[in-house]
């Protein structure tokens, strides 16, 4: 899950990228620039550029954040599972983790309610777990 949500917003990073270079390439109506320097012979109007740099900017900000996002949400994933992978009651590969934001779900089946209920502790003691969603069923 974490891995494809970090591939669409580096696609999303470069679709950015690109589409601000093709504007800028095809609002100078596709010509190639001189091998010689060229002077301007008068004022230029730099608005248009300042336009798309602060479209180019505010996107990849906003795709940085969400970025950023993600990886404190598998951070807190890797915590959690790795608790539950060092604990003897707990077996953790039978346990799915997901994480949004504060708020983490357990689902998954467990042997019994001491093993559901150590699970739950594990990932309500987690730094950066404000609720734990309880979606575990016992056998």
């Amino acid at each position: 899950m974490i891995r494809v949500v970090l591939k669409v917003v580096l696609v999303v990073i470069i679709l950015v990228g690109l589409g601000a270079f093709l504007l800028g390439r095809w609002s100078g109506g596709g010509n190639v620039l001189p091998d010689t320097p060229v002077r301007a012979a008068g004022p230029v109007d730099t608005s248009k550029a300042r336009e798309v740099g602060a479209k180019v900017g505010e996107a990849t900000a906003k795709a940085a954040n969400k970025a950023e996002e993600v990886i404190a949400d598998g951070s807190v994933t890797a915590k959690i599972k790795a608790k539950m992978a060092l604990d003897d009651l707990v077996k953790a590969r039978n346990i799915h983790v997901e994480t949004d934001g504060s708020v983490v779900t357990l689902t998954g089946v467990v042997g019994s309610e001491a093993e559901r209920q150590r699970a739950l502790q594990l990932a309500k003691q987690t730094e950066g777990v404000t609720s734990v969603i309880d979606h575990l069923r016992t056998r």
